[in-house]
């Protein structure tokens, strides 16, 4: 019997260095797959940007596998459903997909998807297309897995494809599905063009030209909308691979060097290292599921009002603050620009993505979990793993990071200083239309500190610190851990050192 294969695609939406379908191109007559799942769209963090963008992505897609002789079916319903529809008219063997670090209801849908496989005979096959190692047992050596993936060769195509005939035939494509299909209201955000395509511009027009001035121009809104890469959306949706980057990256950077431009060369070398970063915090959502909803120290569990371990329900002054927050109306005018700057965009540089947790978690003492599901909502990019470690990290609740609360009146002084960024995005800031400030900055910073200090001072505090940055710390490579010491473990970087691909 002829084999049969079913690649699946998920958050993986490009046709180069894909291993999956690279290897269905040796197992005989092939298909493949996408599945819009009701439970993604009724997520807490969905978006109809995300939607739209993937649409884009899809449409690429198609086109691409097409003129390869595959056929790229979109189903709409919930995997399993769509797996046994197609098997029904295309009796697969073996499924092909990447392996995902998603959020919760993604590992629930995988377990469905094992348990139809099996008893069908179906094998499925699994790549990482990240740095993020399943099933991990230490970090010792995770650098150097990192750098072994990253710097393997690109999963290459050898020709076309066997695609199958009658009715999942290329000629009998729907098209793909609108948003109003999908029972989506179309998108507010003005954002980025999807798609493999636009992915390699993107890639490309950093590493020839924008990226020149990417350590200084990071970190102001002015500058880093045009200065940092804007790859971050591409790599969440998988329409460019972490290893093409990577090996784009590298060849720029022998090449500036080679043309003696160490600016450029330094630059890129700075980009270069957030590739690593950004695999790092996705890999402690892989090794700790539960930081999408809880506490990486759960001593933390008592300082929020509505977590686990605080009973003091959230007050109609928090929820007034959280809705200032959300629709940019603090009185604070750098925080109101960041975030109606986010709402329009769907994008937004790291820094300021720091100081809109940091105000929302310290200024405003809010529950990092709320306002993750709303940031989530906002960003195109959004990535559970980094987001949820980052929220967690910028909130102060793993134990181990050091804390940084940002001073909005600060960060507008350093990274806005003539008020353009301002005035763009809050234009009645300076009329009475503005309103005052929600809190006092410096008592509210000052109550933050005392809290959190108290806390990270206590006994139990220290012994859980130990826990988390044994289980998620970066680590120095080549060391072997010692009984009763901690040199094999070095300090997690300061916040501001970790772009990784975060808003990059």
């Amino acid at each position: 019997m002829t084999n049969r294969s079913l690649v699946w695609f998920k958050r993986d939406l490009r046709s180069r260095d894909h291993a999956p379908l690279a290897a269905a191109q040796n197992r005989g007559t092939a298909l493949a797959l996408f599945v819009i799942e009701p439970e993604w769209l009724g997520s807490d963090e969905c978006d109809p940007q995300h939607v739209a963008f993937t649409l884009g992505c899809l449409s690429g897609l198609r086109a691409d596998l097409a003129a390869l002789g595959l056929p790229l079916w979109v189903h709409m319903g919930d995997a399993v459903s769509a797996l046994q529809g197609v098997h029904a008219q295309f009796a697969f063997t073996e499924l092909f997909s990447h392996e995902e670090t998603g959020s919760g209801w993604t590992y629930t849908r995988d377990l469905a998807v094992a348990a139809w496989c099996k008893p069908r005979g179906v094998v499925w096959h699994e790549w990482s297309q990240t740095g993020v190692v399943r099933r991990l047992k230490s970090r010792l050596g995770w650098a150097r897995q990192w750098s072994v993936r990253m710097d393997a060769a690109p999963a290459l195509l050898q020709g076309g494809f066997k695609a199958p005939e009658g009715a999942l035939a290329l000629h009998n494509l729907p098209d793909l599905p609108q948003l109003k299909q999908l029972g989506v209201a179309a998108p507010t955000q003005k954002t980025q063009a999807a798609g493999e395509l636009a992915g390699g511009q993107t890639l490309d027009s950093f590493l020839h030209a924008r990226g020149r001035d990417y350590r200084r121009a990071m970190s102001s809104p002015l500058s880093a909308a045009d200065s940092c890469s804007r790859l971050s959306a591409h790599l969440a949706f998988g329409s460019i691979s972490m290893r093409s980057v990577h090996h784009a990256a590298e060849a720029a950077i022998v090449r500036a060097r080679s043309q003696g431009d160490a600016h450029q060369a330094q630059a890129l070398r700075s980009f270069s290292s957030r590739l690593r970063w950004h695999c790092h915090f996705m890999q402690k959502l892989e090794d700790q599921p539960s930081i999408e909803f809880r506490n990486f120290a759960r001593v933390c569990d008592s300082l929020r009002p509505g977590d686990a371990g605080n009973f003091t329900a959230p007050s109609e002054r928090d929820q007034f603050n959280f809705e200032a927050w959300c629709t940019g109306a603090t009185g604070f005018p750098m925080v109101d620009a960041c975030m109606r700057s986010l709402r329009a965009t769907g994008w937004l540089n790291f820094r300021m993505r720091a100081m809109l947790v940091s105000f929302a978690s310290y200024h405003l003492w809010l529950h990092w979990r709320e306002t993750g599901v709303f940031l989530a909502r906002q960003f195109l990019d959004f990535e559970p793993g980094i987001h949820w470690s980052q929220m967690q990290m910028q909130s102060g609740t793993t134990g181990i990071n050091t804390l940084r609360i940002y001073s909005p009146t600060k960060q507008a002084a350093d990274q806005d200083p003539t008020g353009e960024f301002v005035r763009r995005w809050v234009p009645e800031f300076g009329t009475d239309a503005y309103p005052a400030p929600i809190v006092d900055e410096r008592a509210a910073m000052k109550h933050a500190k005392d809290r959190m200090y108290s806390l990270r001072a206590t006994p139990e505090a220290k012994a859980q610190a130990d826990e988390v940055q044994q289980k998620h710390g970066s680590r120095k490579s080549g060391l072997t851990p010692t009984v009763g010491k901690r040199t094999a473990v070095k300090k997690v970087a300061p916040a501001s050192t970790q772009q990784d691909l975060f808003g990059d």
